[in-house]
């Protein structure tokens, strides 16, 4: 029989069987398609940048996970890069530069505020501060404290430390570099000052139920603390005098050591109309609290050793960040926080703090910030309204135009808000062509700048739709494409369903609790839009699915990542890992996070391929290979071309032939050959009614691209 080109169709598709998806691609890992071939995709390495704080991470170059990165030039040409993670952020100067903490502080306490005692012979050291408002995770950084006495020396106290344990309102507990020995009995001294940074957020969504979910006596949002002020807070008090109410609601309950009150007004320092003790008995009931002791503002109620109902369970939102510049200086907001100015330094050695920007009723809470690109407002979406501390979800507010200061109306000026209507909460906004494109939970608008009066206008483009996140669109060519809950969607002018091939095997097999994990990002050298997101049994990302904007054609694969940005100001599409990773893609041709470098195992599968109509068996004898090494980086790179038989579409594969394709050429010195040199013919015995074929590599310095090979396959009999 006559040999026969293996010539599939470009794309994966896993919407059916493999014997009716015929002619086409159904499995693959690390693999794109690139002019209508198959090809491994390009390695990645690591950022040799390490971080400038005193208190190193444990792994990588930052502390945590990062969820945001955003790049910018200033004028005086530094190629800086915000990086948001879970725990800090960072700025870093250059490919390869410092990434500097640039977290800002939350409280500095005055002097003498803070107290340390050590245990003889122990690393923890226990620290007293009174309604300090920290959880345990956070960051502190200690000045002005002396000696204890012993090893515990002023050196050792006066740097940044990491909260361990949270003992009380007013106790928590961190660790020390050295162990105490008996001399350490002092307390460092009447002048310590305590600097903490903002409250840390949480690498992945939690949501639980039953007995315990909920804190006692109420599940706590972290979203404001202050102090109970002006003397002991007695049993029978109706109001509550504290040292400011400020980013707590109108209306709700808040929790004193384990009682929660109710209350149904606020003053600047007073809650009033309050019950106490709605938890009920026991630890929980209306007790007596000192000065000085913390409350915090706690929401939807159970009860001590009572079960959170389905749904209610303990909620600590995922911390993600929106960034973006004003001019050379950086506007940032925490999801659900305050929005924060890193304004640049005339000295490019030094990374002063963001700090919380307070003035012209700026908004207290914000889900997600934005700078209109060509007028010059900062947006603001899901905050609260003017005087008010209630944070509404779907407001969106805007700044007077190049005044990121000013946020009351005026005359005099373009500051201004508008509420949407359709949905429950916005998610997040994107620039596009001419206007910002806003999606609630459930819509898609359109925002114009039309000047004043109106300043801004906007228009619904769509409704029953949804996404997936805040950080699943990506806008390439005027085109924005993004992740639903369950599918695709793109935005050309118009709201359309994007055809995916991989609709299937993607949203049956996905964790949507951790869905505010889930992002996009471009890789425009390829003409690609790509999605990570986590199967069903991950809390973390661990698939990603890429769609070719040009070819149409989709791939997908396992890959972990937090986030992923492709800008022109670097070389190469960067992302992060879990382990304080930046990483450039489309870098070399091996996996470079790692020391040394491991290969990258890929493969790309066919569908079943049917001998004539299936009415025969197919014996195949030999296969001309047909395969690019170009960009290996090593002598002779090789693959292994798979031919996959089985006797029916419901039986296993039978034993397979697992030929290897070398080349015969030096890459190491040569890159890039005109003519591939490579095993010219391999042969096989392979035997059934439908065959798979599959190319793959697991070898470092190899890149292949696979072409048209051919096979040689005779009737073989019906069985």
């Amino acid at each position: 029989m006559p040999l026969q080109k293996l010539q599939l169709r470009p794309g994966i598709n896993k919407e059916s069987t493999t014997l009716a998806n015929e002619g086409t691609w159904f499995e693959m890992d690390k693999v794109r398609f690139r002019s209508g071939y198959p090809e491994k995709i390009g390695g990645w390495t690591l950022d040799t940048g390490t971080s400038n704080a005193t208190l190193a991470p444990p792994a990588g170059s930052f502390w945590g996970v990062c969820r945001s990165l955003f790049n910018w030039i200033t004028l005086s040409s530094y190629n800086l890069l915000g990086v948001g993670t879970n725990l800090k952020f960072y700025i870093q100067n250059s490919t390869g530069g410092t990434f500097h903490d640039v977290t800002p502080l939350r409280v500095t306490t005055a002097a003498g505020d803070v107290t340390f005692a050590a245990t003889n012979g122990s690393t923890t050291l226990t620290v007293t501060d009174a309604a300090h408002g920290a959880q345990a995770g956070d960051f502190v950084t200690y000045s002005g404290a002396v000696s204890l006495g012993g090893v515990i020396t002023a050196a050792v106290l006066n740097k940044e430390y990491q909260v361990v344990a949270v003992t009380s309102n007013n106790v928590y507990t961190i660790t020390s570099t050295v162990a105490a020995n008996a001399s350490d009995v002092g307390n460092g001294g009447s002048a310590t000052v305590g600097a903490y940074q903002i409250t840390t957020g949480s690498a992945t969504s939690t949501n639980s139920v039953g007995w315990g979910a909920g804190g006692w006596g109420g599940i706590i949002s972290g979203a404001a603390t202050t102090a109970v002020s002006g003397g002991t807070l007695s049993s029978a008090n109706t109001t509550v005098t504290v040292t400011s109410t400020t980013g707590f609601t109108a209306t709700g309950n808040i929790l004193i050591d384990s009682e929660t009150i109710s209350y149904t007004g606020v003053t600047g320092t007073t809650f009033t109309g309050c019950t106490r003790g709605v938890n009920g008995t026991g630890s929980g009931a209306a007790t007596t609290h000192t000065n000085g002791t913390a409350v915090v503002q706690s929401t939807t109620f159970t009860g001590w050793g009572s079960p959170a109902p389905a749904g209610v369970g303990f909620g600590s939102q995922l911390r993600l960040w929106s960034q973006s510049n004003f001019g050379e200086d950086l506007i940032f907001n925490p999801r659900g926080g305050g929005l924060y100015y890193w304004d640049t330094n005339a000295n490019p050695n030094i990374f002063d703090r963001g700090t919380l920007l307070t003035t012209g009723d700026t908004p207290d809470f914000c889900n997600f910030v934005m700078v209109s690109d060509s007028s010059r407002f900062v947006l603001c979406f899901g905050v609260n309204d003017y005087g008010s501390a209630v944070q509404n979800p779907m407001l969106v507010r805007w700044s007077d135009q190049e005044d990121y200061t000013q946020w009351t109306p005026a005359i005099t000026n373009q500051a201004g808000s508008f509420t949407l209507s359709e949905g429950s909460s916005i998610i997040t906004a994107s620039q596009s062509r001419q206007e910002i494109l806003v999606w609630t939970d459930s819509a898609l608008y359109s925002m114009q700048y039309l000047g004043p009066p109106y300043v801004w206008g906007f228009q619904i483009l769509s409704d029953n739709l949804s996404i997936v996140s805040p950080n699943a669109t990506s806008t390439v060519n005027n085109i924005t494409y993004w992740m639903g809950v369950d599918k695709f969607y793109m935005y050309s002018g118009r709201v359309e369903t994007l055809y995916c091939p991989l609709r299937q095997y993607i949203f049956n097999d996905i964790n949507l609790s951790q869905a505010f994990q889930f992002f996009s990002g471009t890789n425009e050298g390829y003409n690609e839009v790509w999605w990570f997101y986590c199967s069903a049994d991950s809390s973390d990302i661990d698939r990603y699915v890429i769609y070719n904007h040009l070819e149409k054609i989709w791939s997908y694969g396992d890959l972990d990542r937090t986030a992923w940005l492709d800008s022109s100001l670097r070389e190469t599409p960067m992302a992060t890992g879990y382990n304080g990773q930046l990483i450039y893609h489309e870098s070399g041709v091996d996996d470079g996070t790692t020391n040394p470098p491991t290969a990258i195992t890929s493969f790309c599968q066919s569908a079943d391929i049917n001998i004539g109509d299936g009415h025969n068996y197919g014996f195949g004898y030999r296969m001309i290979p047909d395969v690019t090494f170009n960009g290996s980086t090593v002598n002779n790179p090789a693959v292994t071309l798979t031919l996959r038989p089985r006797q029916n579409p419901g039986s296993n594969y039978s034993s397979s032939a697992t030929p290897t394709v070398t080349s015969t050429q030096n890459y190491q010195s040569t890159r890039n050959y005109e003519v591939q040199q490579f095993t010219e013919i391999v042969y096989v015995r392979v035997r059934g009614r439908q065959m798979a074929f599959k190319i793959s590599s697991n070898t470092l310095g190899v890149q292949w691209q696979l072409g048209v090979p051919s096979l040689d396959i005779r009737p073989d009999g019906r069985r």
